[in-house]
């Protein structure tokens, strides 16, 4: 291509004021009406375009191709109804079609789902879009298709596109669904209270026939059976649902899905909300003043979550003056009030080297049997006096207490032992870590207690041993309830220090913490976190071997895995979780569910396909929306800013770009030329103005 152009021999102001210069030269010549001003002006024009230096350019150029970005949106939401096939169709008439215009250069942009912190954040296709145009000449760039449903969730970002952007919608026109959201839920409820949900059903599209006035929801809490429940489509409800247990519960609401829905994918929600107590009741029952009574007075009222109730029986043992035992009370003791009328509302209950003395009436006795069996909790701290004949032994807590006294009692320095039942025993198990120094020969870095109420273990699990292996702490569960018996009064020594001390308090924590039914403290429980697709299982138990673990996926399937022993007591096993949903857990008896990601993620919200979200952007760069049940529109090259897309067709501009290959530079005239001339237009300016 030829071009003329200038390359001055002086600086370009210089240039510019010499042409000032002899145009005022020439107008002073016009004033004073000499006949050769235009001769002089003549001279001067050639004289300036001679410093000019004008030149013809020829450009040898080689032609670029038209740039088009095709981006297949490949989510989760292209899996629905007939979505996948129109995909597949339409991958393959885009090669054919774009593979017949030699003057293009194709860029394929794949999108699928986010990873990591973008694994819900719905079809991020504007995003990859923008990034592939900022890679390439804005010039060559003749447009964008866009193939998808249409639900882009960061069309905010969209950019500022140089040439047309055409969408192909996948799915249908007459798609209808349902979608059940859930609106508040607490993340913490009070056990045996109930909790309020707000939640809505939503409906999309026209189904045949319209949508009903109300659905069925089924909520089911930790993958019981479910209750069913009737709601309004399109209203805002609440329902109350009570929690059970302490610990994460694991609500799953779902709407049977209807036939002819695009997808039951949001049919349903899962909630997880921790179960607390609201405030935990403890009776301390004190037989007499002593060194220890104190520890377990701090150890309970370190916890703000406890109401403790503590009484002492203030009577030495050694005292016998025989004045009644009414009269020996700061505060009357209120033993029918306690331990008949409002026994039940207590927690857990501690007889701390309690002894009869004829305080509580073998009825009390009775009826705190029956509370435990029940489903109360009973901790007994034994002192010298359980071997004798005051011994509570000698009560009806005898059919409930996990061991009978010898009568005789050990005064002798031992180091208490964690049993090889008790490292399986969660209340037990890795209490050596928390010991302030390190086992030697394998025996516990902690100091010594000093006696020990010598009994024969009757029923339970001993979990802690003393000298020549007799029970220490042994723990039951008589019906419904929880008993546990310590037989030594020195577990204070710990806390004081005693030859570097020990986790008493961690011990008494987790024993009492264990009687109250904290969840984390189950013996035989299946539990399972997810990190994003990774799902990883703990099987506790106190048993040497378990089966294989069952997983039940969201869509019914079940497989197998192996559970690996990594501590006594403890198995693990982890699977990646193909989709979101719950996931039920089996290993023999104890079952477990695992919510992965949200029940609906993004990608399902509404699922409708539309072109109504990506319709700016079409039409502020002259394209055009078009659905794949239609037929695949043709393909047109149209001239930069003219219309591209009409009935059927959808056109890309022709951007004519190129690379300069060479450029010669040929100069007009040569500078002696155009000087000659400049002379020759003076001297005949001089001689007509000399006559």
């Amino acid at each position: 291509m030829q071009s003329v152009v200038f390359q001055p021999d002086v600086p370009i102001a210089v240039l510019i004021a010499l042409g000032v210069l002899s145009l005022v030269m020439v107008a002073l010549a016009l004033w004073r009406r000499l006949p050769g001003w235009w001769l002089r002006a003549l001279a001067a024009s050639v004289l300036l375009l001679a410093l000019a230096n004008p030149a013809l350019k020829d450009e040898e150029r080689e032609p670029l191709s038209n740039v088009v970005i095709v981006v297949y949106d490949q989510t989760s939401s292209q899996s629905i109804d007939v979505r996948p096939e129109q995909l597949a169709q339409a991958i393959e008439d885009m090669d054919d079609t774009l593979g017949a215009k030699a003057t293009l250069e194709v860029v394929e942009l794949r999108v699928g789902d986010g990873e990591g912190l973008d694994a819900d954040r719905g079809t991020l296709l504007a995003t990859a879009l923008a990034q592939a145009a900022a890679e390439q000449a804005q010039d060559r760039l003749a447009g964008a298709i866009i193939v998808s449903d249409g639900r882009v969730d960061d069309a905010h970002v969209f950019p500022d596109f140089p040439a047309p952007v055409h969408v192909l919608l996948t799915g249908t026109a007459d798609e209808w669904d349902r979608r059940l959201v859930v609106e508040t839920a607490p993340a913490f409820g009070i056990i045996g209270e109930p909790v309020s949900l707000s939640l809505r059903v939503e409906a999309f599209g026209n189904p045949p026939g319209g949508h009903p006035p109300a659905m069925p929801l089924a909520v089911s809490i930790d993958g019981e059976d479910p209750e069913l429940l009737r709601v309004p489509v399109g209203e805002t409800v609440t329902i109350e649902i009570e929690l059970t247990h302490g610990g994460m519960n694991v609500l799953q609401l779902v709407v049977p899905p209807q036939e002819g829905e695009l997808t039951e994918r949001n049919n349903s929600a899962i909630v997880e909300i921790n179960g607390v107590r609201d405030r935990l009741r403890v009776l301390l029952v004190s037989g007499e003043p002593h060194a220890g009574e104190r520890t377990w007075r701090n150890l309970l009222k370190s916890d703000p979550a406890v109401d403790l109730v503590h009484f002492t029986i203030l009577r030495p043992p050694h005292k016998q003056d025989g004045v009644p035992v009414y009269e020996l009370s700061l505060i009357a003791f209120p033993t029918r009030e306690l331990f008949m009328d409002k026994i039940d509302e207590f927690d857990l209950i501690i007889f701390d080297r309690y002894r009869r003395r004829g305080v509580l009436p073998s009825l009390y006795l009775e009826n705190l049997v029956r509370y435990v069996k029940d489903g109360g909790a009973l901790l007994v701290a034994s002192g010298p006096s359980f071997a004798g004949a005051e011994s509570l032994y000698r009560t009806p807590l005898a059919e409930i207490l996990p061991v009978a006294p010898t009568a005789q009692v050990i005064e002798e320095g031992y180091i208490p032992m964690i049993s090889a039942l008790g490292a399986r025993h969660p209340v037990t198990e890795g209490l050596e870590q928390f010991a302030p120094r390190e086992p030697v020969d394998g025996v516990p870095g902690w100091g010594r207690w000093f006696r020990l109420i010598d009994t024969v273990p009757t029923s339970g699990q001993v979990v802690m041993e003393g000298p020549d292996a007799r029970p220490l702490l042994v723990m039951d569960r008589p019906g419904e309830g929880r008993i546990a018996a310590l037989t030594s009064d020195h577990a204070w020594l710990w806390s004081r220090g005693y030859e570097g001390g020990g986790p008493q308090l961690e011990l008494l924590r987790r024993l009492a913490h264990w009687l109250m039914k904290e969840p984390e403290l189950e013996e035989e429980v299946l539990r399972a976190v997810s990190d994003g697709s990774e799902v990883v299982v703990t099987r506790r138990t106190m048993g040497e071997v378990v089966g294989d673990l069952t997983v039940t996926d969201p869509d019914g399937q079940e497989r197998g895995l192996e559970l690996t022993e990594t501590s006594p007591g403890r198995f693990e096993a982890a699977f990646e979780a193909a989709e979101n949903g719950l996931y039920r857990l089996r290993e023999g008896d104890v079952t477990s569910v695992v919510a992965v990601g949200p029940s609906a993620p993004k990608e399902f919200e509404n699922p409708i396909s539309t072109g109504a979200i990506l319709k700016p952007i079409t039409d502020a760069t002259s394209g055009g929306i078009f659905r794949l049940e239609d037929g695949f529109p043709d393909l047109r090259m149209v001239r930069d800013g003219r219309v591209a897309s009409g009935r059927g067709w959808m056109g890309l501009s022709r951007r004519d770009a190129y690379n300069v290959v060479d450029i010669k530079l040929t100069p007009l005239a040569p500078g002696w030329l155009m000087l000659l001339f400049a002379a020759g237009f003076a001297v005949l300016a001089w001689r007509v103005e000399g006559r």
